[in-house]
């Protein structure tokens, strides 16, 4: 079984490249410099920005389901990129080092199961919540600060 993770659209960024500090606060977003790395994990190229470079915080809805289970919360997002990340049987950076949680769904949008994954278990995790047929998809959030960190797919080549 094999699986997908692919970063969010670029486009979603897209209001904020050029977007002054009060445009910004109108759209309930914020420019931030990254002061650390790991720290300011990019949902478009699912790794942590670089200690100095620009990222845009902002509201997301990661969950966007007609059910009970829709979720949102602030993200961090790159400007300016033409692609999003996507990995096939393989984790992205971005998940080293940090415990997370793991929501399994059903093509329904409702909650299966949920597990936690320890640094460096994220692919043993979502290997094991894919033996349940019934989970179509996995939403991964940073377990400690609760935000979106990225959906995983079935994949079939």
């Amino acid at each position: 079984m094999a699986y997908k993770i692919a970063g969010l659209s670029p486009e979603l960024t897209s209001p904020f490249e050029e977007a002054t500090e009060e445009q910004l606060s109108a759209l309930g977003a914020v420019r931030i410099t990254a002061t650390g790395k790991p720290g300011f994990p990019c949902r478009i190229s699912l790794e942590d920005a670089e200690v100095g470079e620009e990222v845009i915080l902002f509201h997301y809805t990661s969950h966007d389901v007609d059910s009970p289970y829709r979720s949102s919360y602030a993200i961090f997002a790159r400007t300016g990129l033409s692609a999003a990340a996507q990995f096939i049987d393989a984790v992205p950076p971005v998940f080293d080092g940090r415990t997370l949680a793991m929501r399994a769904f059903d093509q329904d949008a409702m909650l299966k199961t949920a597990s936690l994954a320890m640094p460096g278990d994220a692919d043993r995790s979502i290997r094991q919540l894919f033996e349940l047929d019934e989970v179509a998809y996995i939403d991964v959030r940073n377990a400690a600060h609760g935000c979106f960190a990225a959906r995983v797919e079935r994949f079939e080549s």
